[in-house]
């Protein structure tokens, strides 16, 4: 009987979070990720207070420039029609070395808030959480 109990409050759960998420608009879906990406940052690199209002200002000004590389990359590859044409401009390694230079200037400036270590912790941080992002879209998918 509490057995039945615990797995109907489960599946209610479930379900509550499941039509909550569907209702979602796409932009509160991807402010609830950066929510918790921010706080899975603090945590993995142990940000004091004092560092996190230091370094979420640096990451969001990182965030916004490697956005715009990105999309003008993903611009330049699309192109209408022909999958092969070649437009100026759809040079990807140049996209690629803006990305690299863009986190070369970044880790500098985290450094100077967060220690050397931590500035390039960092990047491996970030990767990590867009995998663990990856696994759960997949395994949503396989349900």
């Amino acid at each position: 009987m509490v057995r039945l109990k615990h797995v109907m409050i489960t599946a209610c759960l479930f379900l509550l979070v499941t039509l909550t998420t569907q209702g979602q608009s796409r932009q509160e879906r991807f402010e609830a990720i950066e929510n918790q990406k921010t706080a899975y940052i603090t945590k993995q690199l142990k940000l004091s207070p004092k560092e996190a209002q230091q370094f979420f200002p640096l990451y969001n000004q990182y965030r916004k420039e490697i956005r715009s590389v990105k999309q003008k990359k993903s611009k330049g590859i699309q192109s209408p029609g022909n999958q092969n044409s070649f437009r100026p401009g759809n040079d990807v390694i140049a996209f690629d070395s803006q990305e690299v230079n863009i986190k070369k200037k970044y880790r500098e400036k985290f450094a100077r808030v967060v220690g050397q270590s931590r500035a390039s912790q960092f990047f491996a941080v970030e990767q990590e959480f867009i995998e663990l992002l990856y696994k759960e879209l997949n395994s949503r998918q396989r349900r």
